[in-house]
């Protein structure tokens, strides 16, 4: 069992994430905003009045599935904490729960029908290589062919953002976690899926979210092209293209 995942075997640890890590105008819930349009715009546009089903690997407590409220036929939230998909529901997210095993045979998404879009967020960066792996095979179960729909995975941590000035203290030792764009690529080809999109959410580290100049040029840095190259948060879209 990873470290990640015992943290959030405690309610009293569920509950600050949920409501101090996304407090109001926090640096992450304003990512979140910026995410949930992008997301709600991606999957109208993606599938129109073919409304998909939704799986949520690693669903926390489900705000990629109150996100797509209203733009899926049905949602499942998978995820190793029942903490974490019991308070998902106090909150409102509308979804089937299905707690997986930390370790183990690669869980079997419900067979819902299609399309699909599947999204990991916050999952990546907080585990290691086994425990993407067999995310990323979930990820192919449930999206087998090129036409089943669609995946959506976060990197918060992206190794050519600004953050990484800051990744290495004390003598060159590594102090938070990154991944870069190649790793993330690697990471979904190995599993049959090629990157469709990318899209950055934020050029600001946390110490920089409450300074109003730091935000104004974070703001415009987002517009410009190619910025999602140096952003810290990334979502990459990707499709199926082998089995």
């Amino acid at each position: 069992m990873t470290d990640y995942t015992k943290v959030f075997q405690d309610a009293g640890a569920v509950d600050k994430y949920e409501h101090v890590t996304y407090a109001p105008d926090s640096y992450a819930t304003r990512i979140n905003e910026r995410q949930q349009e992008y997301l709600r715009a991606l999957v109208a546009g993606e599938f129109g009045d073919r409304r998909p089903v939704h799986h949520d690997f690693a669903c926390g407590t489900g705000r990629a599935i109150r996100t797509l409220h209203g733009l899926v036929r049905e949602a499942h939230g998978y995820d190793t904490s029942a903490e974490m998909m019991a308070k998902a529901a106090e909150v409102g997210s509308q979804a089937a729960w299905h707690q997986v095993a930390v370790d183990g045979p690669v869980p079997d998404p419900v067979d819902a029908g299609r399309p699909v879009v599947v999204t990991m967020f916050r999952l990546l960066l907080n585990v290691d290589d086994t425990v993407r792996d067999r995310a990323l095979a979930f990820a192919a179960k449930a999206l087998p062919t090129a036409d089943a729909g669609v995946l959506v995975v976060e990197n918060h941590g992206n190794a050519s953002s600004v953050r990484h000035l800051r990744a290495r203290r004390h003598a060159g030792e590594r102090w938070f976690a990154e991944l870069s764009h190649e790793q993330v690529a690697e990471l979904l080809g190995r599993h049959g899926f090629e990157v469709t999109e990318r899209r950055g959410f934020s050029m600001l580290t946390p110490s920089l979210h409450g300074n109003p100049l730091a935000r104004a040029a974070d703001a415009a840095a987002r517009r410009l092209p190619g910025a999602d190259s140096y952003a810290v948060n990334v979502l990459y879209t990707a499709r199926r293209t082998r089995g």
